[in-house]
């Protein structure tokens, strides 16, 4: 009798703390995860830690062999780490009596995990309202450098220099934090740019995030009004010695060529101005005098946990010509987030200001005043610069803009395409996840939902990369699922959650954008905006998001981590319900005890720009009668994630508790909203059945009612969608569960508004804020880089692919492609924890192919469309079956192939 001998397994892919070769953790124990060879399997694992700063490594622990099949977020448990350490590991994994080899090295490198660490001072010029600030010190190095780390930050973005070397890049650093609770600081590896003798350490700052225009309000200065910088170097020389160099009263400041730096607004720059004398080792320029000592905001220091703000791409000009006004005009064929480089020849002192748009106009000239529509117009995206008389190539330091069109004016002469390029910039995320279809205005639509997620992935989450540019919640929400298809957005959203934790209120309320525009130098936020801080499927992120992760990427540790929020969150809501009866319902019936179960007090945003609504309208209407429907099941839905997520965290009290207000939040929104037994609800609207249905509101005998009330009213649409903001996701996976697939297909192939591919067929390479874009006349409205509706796109890789998470982190995977709507083909591939997981299908004479891939260490199973179920294990599989009028309804002709 043969046997198959079992193959030896070997750890890849080696990641701490979810991130591979992580730079600057400040964790003090960090979790190792892996994944594992092709065709291995694991019964045990071993872990050893090695210190590499020494030269070689050095093994410092060794762990105990530990049956388990566990690979992600393994807790290091050896002695205590050092800050500033570069460290390697390893994993050493067994399958039965099979013992592997060790893995190839993971690394990772040690923040500042001491308290006690800091000494350096905060330094900064006088105060001047808008120039950059620019800063220098020596550091005289003794001896021969065997290693050296510089830990960075400012108040505002800043540039790091180490004998003239840029440390930063285009980082946009630090990144968007309310700088009342945190500041974050970066740190480099600045051995090679180091010499023996006198070194000089330099900063330039811009307003930033800190000083700088920011939020629907447009203000400046809401975290401080005087820019600063700090430096703490730490050398370790051969002799084996240790000195810190840092940032203090013998520092010297002055101007330089930046003459303003706001991130909204856009960069001035004197190239006269020389740039390089304030980098040298020799004396400083005679502009610069001694420094002030600035005190911060806060002394809680904290590691960025993120990977760093890149040049993402370069996008070359397409097509340069003049307006009919005679202005140098620019396309480059994409709408981004990014600044725009452009070749200089022109003489000593030429003005050239450059304006950065995502419309032309109907004149044939750029458009600056689409973006508020009916509610104001605020200053455009500008950049000036004066020409310093040599051919260079320039680009902005301090700021970003959200444009497909350039406008040069001052240029005279001509302009080829070549003397311009745009660059991307954004979050180092690895868009891995991948969909692609037989329709190629689908795949249009996976593309521009990516392009409006790179724009709008930058510092922190944001809504769009030309106005407010905030962390709107209620964008984040809907969102987060598409984007851990697209991504591995795990680390990037984790931090905006500790963001939203700090930036709670007490009472449990939460800022409609995170970081909130309220501080200790600003004082309040602005009136519309502190009313808003209990709109529910905003606020609900803070629930939402952490569930997302959680089923995603088996993130059990952000549950746990941001549990506090979450139950602040959902207790306010329990608390605004008890606060009845409120302005939410006109002709309140009578619920008795349930009463305190509805939501209809405070403001809440709603199903925010429905097709034809604008926004004054839709704020005033909500500001007046708060949708009391949307807010209660809002309520219901959260509070039965919370139960969900106390059960997982071990809190049995809290996931009884939760569980029952979750019941009584869902009898209470029945009482009130539900009529004529589920066929009529609330408003009588497509998204208060969608919700209905993806909320689980109703009980089973009214859903079919509600499905077909739903069928309805998109049919009396002209079969085109009707929801906003919070419903849009849901609404194609709430038709498909519910046994409507073919309307689910019908609303994603509408061509026509409202839809997505009507903005295809308009030229859109983004997502835009509104279904229309443009108004009857045709101009421009809103912002045309929006990710939130397209959140559709989690339903191509989960329905139209079928690829979903059956246990958290894809552990279990579960295929269930939806297939109709005239496809001929749809793939889809999701980078999970554990390796890429892949479903491919095909109709090919009148039969299905379907063939999915399972990454080493989970398991899947197929669905068809008769309800069986087919066990796949890790690898590849293909299944066959007929073609049938229902989808899915004939049995396959072949069962599972492993390959």
């Amino acid at each position: 009798m043969m046997t198959t001998a079992t193959i030896a397994p070997l750890a890849t892919d080696l990641r701490t703390d979810r991130r591979r070769a992580p730079r600057a953790i400040d964790n003090v124990a960090p979790a190792f995860s892996w994944r594992l060879g092709e065709g291995t399997a694991q019964s045990a694992y071993q872990l050893r830690l090695v210190e590499l700063d020494a030269g070689q490594a050095v093994t410092i622990w060794t762990g105990e062999i530990v049956p388990s099949d566990a690979m992600l977020d393994i807790t290091y448990t050896g002695p205590a780490l050092r800050s500033l350490t570069r460290y390697g590991w390893q994993v050493r994994l067994w399958d039965g009596a099979a013992e592997g080899a060790w893995s190839a090295l993971g690394t990772f490198e040690t923040a500042v995990l001491d308290p006690g660490f800091w000494s350096a001072h905060w330094v900064g010029g006088g105060v001047d309202e808008r120039a950059a600030l620019y800063l220098r010190g020596l550091a005289d190095l003794p001896g021969s450098i065997v290693s050296a780390r510089a830990c960075v930050s400012a108040l505002g973005w800043y540039r790091f220099f180490v004998n003239g070397a840029d440390q930063t890049g285009s980082a946009l650093v630090p990144r968007f934090t309310h700088t009342d609770h945190i500041i974050e600081y970066q740190v480099y590896d600045v051995t090679a740019a180091l010499q023996e003798g006198a070194n000089v350490l330099a900063m330039a700052i811009g307003d930033g995030r800190y000083r700088g225009h920011s939020g629907i309000a447009d203000k400046r200065e809401i975290y401080g009004d005087r820019l600063a910088g700090m430096v703490q170097l730490v050398v370790t020389f051969a002799d084996g010695s240790t000195r810190t160099y840092t940032s203090g009263p013998d520092w010297l400041g002055g101007p330089g060529r930046i003459l303003t730096a706001d991130p909204k607004r856009g960069e001035a720059v004197d190239l006269r101005i020389p740039d390089a004398d304030w980098l040298a080792a020799d004396n400083a320029p005679a502009r610069f005098s001694p420094v002030s000592l600035i005190t911060p905001p806060t002394r809680t220091m904290v590691a960025e946990e993120v990977e760093p703000v890149a040049d993402l791409r370069r996008l070359p000009a397409g097509k340069v010509w003049r307006s009919p006004a005679g202005k140098l005009l620019v396309d480059f064929g994409q709408n981004f987030a990014g600044v725009a480089r452009v070749r200089l020849r022109q003489p000593a002192g030429t003005q050239l200001t450059l304006t950065f748009s995502e419309i032309i106009g109907r004149d044939g000239e750029l458009d600056t005043t689409y973006l508020f529509g009916d509610m104001g117009h605020h200053p455009p995206q500008r950049d000036t610069v004066f020409c310093g008389g040599s051919e260079e190539w320039w680009q902005p330091w301090f700021t970003i803009h959200g444009f497909r069109f350039l406008e040069v004016d001052g240029w005279a002469g001509a302009a080829d395409p070549e003397d311009f390029e745009g660059i991307v910039l954004s979050s180092l995320l690895d868009y891995a996840g991948e969909f692609e279809c037989s329709d190629d205005r689908i795949n249009q639509l996976v593309r521009n939902t990516r392009w409006s997620m790179i724009g709008n992935f930058v510092d922190t989450p944001t809504d769009c990369p030309t106005r407010e540019r905030a962390g709107w919640t209620g964008d984040i929400q809907v969102f987060s699922k598409t984007a851990a298809c697209l991504a591995d957005v795990q680390p990037y959203l984790r931090r905006y959650l500790r963001n939203l934790a700090l930036d709670q209120h007490k009472s449990g309320a939460i800022p409609p954008y995170i970081p909130g525009d309220a501080s200790r130098h600003s004082g309040l936020a602005p009136r519309t905006m502190r009313q808003t801080v209990d709109s529910t499927g905003w606020g609900d992120a803070s629930v939402m998001v952490p569930m997302v992760l959680y089923r995603h990427y088996g993130d059990r540790e952000v549950l746990a981590r941001q549990w506090d929020s979450m139950q602040l969150w959902v207790d306010h809501l329990a608390a605004l319900a008890r606060c009845s009866p409120g302005r939410g319902r006109l002709f309140p019936r009578r619920l008795g005890g349930l009463e305190h179960y509805v939501v209809d007090s405070g403001f809440h945003w709603g199903e925010w720009l429905r097709p034809g609504e604008s926004m004054p309208k839709t704020y005033v209407k909500h500001t007046l009668r708060a949708p009391a429907s949307v807010a209660t099941a809002y309520l219901a839905n959260s509070a039965k994630l919370l139960a969900e997520a106390a059960t997982i965290l071990g809190r049995s009290d809290d996931a009884t508790r939760y569980a029952e207000l979750s019941e009584k939040a869902t009898l209470a929104w029945r009482a009130a909203f539900v009529f004529r037994d589920g066929s009529r609800i609330d408003e009588d609207r497509q998204d208060d059945y969608v919700r209905a249905l993806a909320f689980d509101l109703l009980p089973e005998d009214q859903r079919p009612a509600a499905l077909a009330r739903l069928v309805e009213l998109i049919e009396a649409a002209g079969w085109h969608l009707g929801t906003g903001f919070l419903s849009t996701a849901l609404l194609l996976p709430v038709l498909a569960r519910f046994g409507r697939a073919d309307v689910a297909y019908r609303l994603l192939l509408q061509d026509t508004n409202p839809s997505w591919l009507a903005q295809i067929d308009l030229g859109a390479t983004t997502i835009w804020e509104s279904w229309e874009g443009f108004n009857k006349d045709g101009d421009a409205r809103y912002s045309h880089n929006h990710y939130a509706f397209g959140a559709v796109v989690a339903w191509l890789f989960s329905g139209v692919a079928g690829i979903e998470a059956a246990e958290p982190g894809f552990r279990a995977i579960r295929f269930a492609p939806v297939i109709g709507g005239g496809l001929t083909h749809a793939r889809a591939a999701i980078d999970t924890p554990y390796g890429r997981a892949q479903s491919a299908w095909r109709i090919v004479d009148g039969v299905v192919e379907l063939e999915v891939l399972v990454p080493p260490g989970s398991r899947g199973e197929v669905k068809l469309g008769t309800g069986e179920i087919r066990a796949v294990g890790p690898g590849r599989s293909t299944i066959h079956w007929p073609v049938s009028d229902h989808e899915g309804s004939a049995k396959p002709l072949a069962g599972a192939i492993p390959s």
